[in-house]
């Protein structure tokens, strides 16, 4: 079965995962293929999969064991809803498709703001870097300077609609369990001092009122997010540092 364009791809990966559950496919403690594996069954992208995997989490269907991989912890049961996680419908949507989505429609965002942007707009932006780092050297794993720088690009726009969906692409990623449970468990810190060298390119774009470099930084800074998080929360790599999701008793020691 292929994912179709009628519902969230990772949504429906998920369903279908749960019923190889429900028709025994997999015993409980058996692990589950490899992600690349299910990806090339359902014809999709490993982010899909790495998506529907947290869904199945989320619902304490499986369970992730360090650097070995996904394996059955329960299987589906009727009436099963009253259990799951609750989710505010308007922002279940799978945190790579929304990284997908920021890229799109930010890199536009910063293009416009490097030709708008005026000198006092160029200081708050420093001033927000400057205390972005601060945060980063004190070790603290704050993302409200990241938050703000963004959204200070869609307010240097000017205009309204813009702003709105930059707000909206935050309370996406700050309402999601999903997006909470794939970052919260990543161990590595590094990650974080790079995404503010991005941060600072995106700047050095918008001093130089340069539209084409700033749209160009914000791409590549959003793709270096995505694959930062996809690599950093590699199951099956051994060098994975951490559970993707919650540990569970029953992994302890493994």
């Amino acid at each position: 079965m292929n994912a179709t364009k009628t519902n969230r791809s990772y949504k429906i990966i998920g369903e279908c995962l749960k019923k190889e559950l429900s028709e025994g496919k997999y015993k409980v403690g058996e692990r589950l293929p490899p992600e690349r594996e299910i990806a090339e069954q359902y014809k999709v992208s490993r982010t899909v999969i790495r998506e529907a995997l947290i869904m199945l989490e989320l619902e304490k269907l499986v369970e992730v064991r360090k650097g070995s991989g996904v394996y059955v912890l329960d299987f589906p049961r009727e009436n099963a809803d009253k259990d799951k996680p609750k989710v505010n419908v308007d922002y279940d949507i799978g945190p790579f498709e929304l990284l997908q989505a920021r890229q799109m429609v930010e890199s536009g965002i910063a293009e416009f703001a490097a030709i708008q942007a005026t000198r006092n707009d160029v200081i708050k932006l420093k001033k927000l870097l400057e205390k972005e780092r601060e945060t980063l050297d004190k070790g603290q794993d704050d993302y409200e300077e990241d938050r703000a720088f963004h959204y200070c690009l869609a307010e240097i726009t000017q205009n309204d609609v813009l702003m709105h969906i930059q707000k909206e692409l935050w309370d996406y990623r700050n309402y999601n369990p999903m997006w909470e449970r794939l970052h919260e468990y990543i161990g590595n810190f590094e990650y974080r001092k790079n995404w503010l060298g991005d941060h600072e390119a995106i700047l050095t774009a918008i001093q130089r009122k340069d539209p084409a470099m700033a749209r160009k930084a914000m791409w590549q800074h959003l793709e270096n997010v995505k694959q930062t998080i996809f690599e950093l929360s590699d199951l099956e790599d051994p060098n994975f540092d951490g559970y993707l999701f919650n540990a569970s008793p029953l992994s302890v020691g493994v």
